[in-house]
């Protein structure tokens, strides 16, 4: 900053900066659309579902018309896998969280957050591989392209039990918990 800048400039300019900030790393899937003729999952945006086909991280992903439609579709793609990878984040955050208050609250020896953290990461990175594109559908008027990943928890919880090196409470909270967590995310975001 310039030590000669008058002090009342100061503020906006800070305030200018962190509102640059926030907006560059928007992502551009919103709820609620409402776009006519759209299907529902495009509409509805990322989320995540429990249903009739199970509990699922669903993410939509957009691109705007490119100068190949091999590329528009593929951008849709991998920004469709990073809002799963987005929300997939929130709901082992969660799980994180509810385990070490859980340990904290019973007294057990407790693995450090960082420790957690670092092993059901290292988790969801492998999960991610389980990710598929399950629909594409393209706005005649717009010519934007938006794809719908799925990730079944049941892949999540696969993984999870397979895998070698994550402690065994931890382990055994996330599938006797998992589920709970899961359905209390799903219901917040109705």
């Amino acid at each position: 900053m310039n030590p000669r800048m008058p002090k009342p400039l100061l503020f906006p300019i800070l305030v200018l900066a962190l509102l640059m900030t926030a907006c560059a790393s928007k992502t551009k899937v919103e709820s609620d659309l409402k776009i006519a003729g759209a299907p529902d999952w495009v509409n509805k945006g990322t989320q995540f579902i429990n249903d009739k086909d199970g509990r699922l991280f669903h993410g939509v992903g957009e691109a705007e018309q490119m100068g190949s439609p091999s590329l528009q579709k593929t951008t849709a793609d991998n920004r469709a896998r990073a809002e799963v990878a987005r929300i997939l984040s929130s709901y082992v955050d969660a799980v994180s969280n509810d385990y070490t208050a859980a340990s904290k609250a019973t007294g057990s020896k407790a693995l450090s957050e960082d420790v957690v953290s670092r092993q059901i990461k290292s988790a969801t990175k492998v999960n991610l591989a389980g990710v598929k594109i399950i629909a594409h559908w393209k706005d005649k008027k717009t010519n934007i392209i938006y794809s719908l990943a799925e990730l079944d928890k049941k892949h999540v919880d696969k993984t999870i039990s397979l895998r070698k090196g994550m402690n065994a409470d931890l382990k055994r909270y996330i599938q006797e918990n998992g589920k709970n967590i899961f359905d209390k995310a799903s219901e917040e975001k109705e």
